[in-house]
C-alpha cells in the first residue's frame, strides 16, 4: 500500500485527492510538521526537509515535492485522464502552471508557517506575512490572465492541475482574495469543491467549515 506523510489542510490534500479519484488504496502517516518537533522528525525519516507530502512507494522508494508527486501519479495511471498526454498539445502549459503553482505561490509556505526564519525581529513577522499574502495574490492574478480555460483551467476535463490550484488556493491569502485575483479560476475552484466525487474526501481531509473562504482553519489534531 502506498504511503502519504501529509495533515489535514495541508499540501498533501491534492496528492490524496488524485489518490481518491483513481480508486488507489492509501494510508496517511498524519504530521502537522509547522506544530509539532515530533512531526518534523517523523517526516525527517523520509524527506530531509521535515515537511509534507512525502509519497512511499510500495518498492520503499520515497517521492516528495507536492507537484512531482502529482505529476508521477496521473502519468502513471493514463486511463484516468487527470493529466495531458505526453503528445498533448496541452502538456507544455500544464507543466508551466504545476511547476509555477509549487515554486512561485505554495513554496511561500515555509515563511508564512514561520517568519522569524526571514526576518531579523518579532515586529517585522505581521510585514512579511501581508508580503507574502501580496506576492501570493499577485502570482495568483498573473496566472489567471494568461489562461483561456473551459470548465477546467487546461479545457473540458478535471487535471491533477485542477485539485492543486483548489487546494492550495485555500492557503492564505484565503479564497476571498483568491476569488478577486483570479476571476476566471474563481468558478473552476468552486467546481473542484462541488465534484460530487471528492464530497466525503473533502469533508474529511480539508472541511468546508463556516467562514472557511475567508480565515485560516483550524483543526483539532
Amino acid at each position: 500500500m502506498l504511503k502519504v506523510f501529509g495533515a489535514l489542510g495541508s499540501g498533501s490534500v491534492p496528492v490524496e485527492a488524485t489518490l481518491t479519484l483513481l480508486g488507489i488504496q492509501y494510508e496517511v502517516i498524519e504530521a502537522v510538521t509547522w506544530e509539532h518537533e515530533a512531526a518534523r522528525k517523523l517526516v525527517e525519516t523520509v524527506n530531509p526537509l521535515r515537511q509534507v507530502p512525502a509519497l512511499v512507494l510500495p518498492s520503499g522508494e520515497v517521492v516528495t515535492e507536492s507537484a512531482a508527486i502529482l505529476i508521477y501519479l496521473a502519468d502513471l495511471h493514463p486511463q484516468a485522464r487527470l493529466a495531458p498526454s505526453l503528445s498533448d498539445p496541452k502538456r507544455a502549459q500544464y507543466l508551466r502552471w504545476m511547476a509555477y503553482v509549487s515554486a512561485a505561490i505554495y513554496a511561500f509556505g515555509w515563511i508564512t508557517d514561520d517568519p522569524m526564519r526571514i526576518v531579523a525581529g518579532k515586529e517585522q513577522a505581521p510585514h512579511a506575512i501581508d508580503r507574502v499574502h501580496d506576492r501570493r495574490a499577485d502570482c495568483w492574478r498573473m496566472m489567471d490572465a494568461q489562461i483561456t480555460p473551459g470548465r477546467y483551467i487546461l479545457g473540458d476535463e478535471l487535471s491533477v492541475l485542477d485539485l492543486y490550484v483548489a487546494v492550495i488556493s485555500r492557503f492564505a491569502p484565503w479564497r476571498t482574495r483568491f476569488y478577486k485575483s483570479a476571476p476566471k479560476m474563481a468558478e473552476i475552484v468552486r467546481r473542484v469543491d462541488a465534484d460530487p466525487r471528492l464530497k466525503e474526501f473533502w469533508a474529511k481531509r480539508f472541511p468546508f467549515y463556516e467562514g472557511w473562504e475567508s480565515r485560516n482553519p483550524v483543526f483539532i489534531t
